[in-house]
This record gives structure tokens, sequence and C-alpha cells, in this order.
């Protein structure tokens, strides 16, 4: 993660059901869906204005180490979160043996 969004406060808006971080007025998020102690992360998406910044990789990371703190097993439906995941194996301790594409990470 790029030294500028360390200290941007990740947020669970369980409102809209996704985990975010807001850089001068624009977000970067992750729409998830709860499943007992299980998290599917099903989409990515960053604004305009942050694309090509880093601001994926540290949503992504940030919702990572907010559910393996929380003992949250990861469901990596969104294609983002599942390469991210597949170019940091170490992440691979947090997605769920049952998630189907596992044997692929």
């Amino acid at each position: 993660m790029k030294t500028e969004y360390i200290d941007i406060p990740l947020v669970k808006n369980e409102d809209k059901k996704r985990f975010e971080i807001e850089i001068d007025g624009h977000f970067s998020f992750i729409d998830y869906k709860e499943f007992g102690s299980q998290m599917a992360l099903v989409h990515t998406e960053t604004e305009p204005e942050l694309r090509g910044k880093g601001a994926a990789a540290a949503i992504v990371e940030k919702t990572l180490h907010y559910l393996d703190d929380k003992n949250v097993m990861v469901l990596p439906f969104c294609p983002y979160v599942f390469a991210f995941i597949k170019k940091h194996p170490e992440w691979k301790r947090t997605v769920s043996p049952k998630f189907k594409g596992y044997d692929k990470l």
C-alpha cells in the first residue's frame, strides 16, 4: 500500500454494505455481503479521480486486514480482490477453503 494511504481510516458503511476509504472527497470501496463468519467481497470500485493512484489496492489491503483481525473468512468473488490475493499469496490465509476458486489462488 502506498504510504499516503496508511493513515486513511477504513469505514464499514453498513447502510451501503461496503467498505470504503475517502481521499480528498472521493471514494474507493468494496461492496460486500455477510454470511455469518464469512464475507463475500463482490465488487471493488474507485471513483475516476482516484484511478491509477493505488486507491483500489489500498481499500483491498485495508479490508483484508480488518477481516483478518475479526477472524472473518473471505469469499473473493470480485475479480480485483481475487487478483490481489493471487498476487499477494500471504492473504490466501484469509480465504475460506470452501471458496470455489481457492485452489487457483
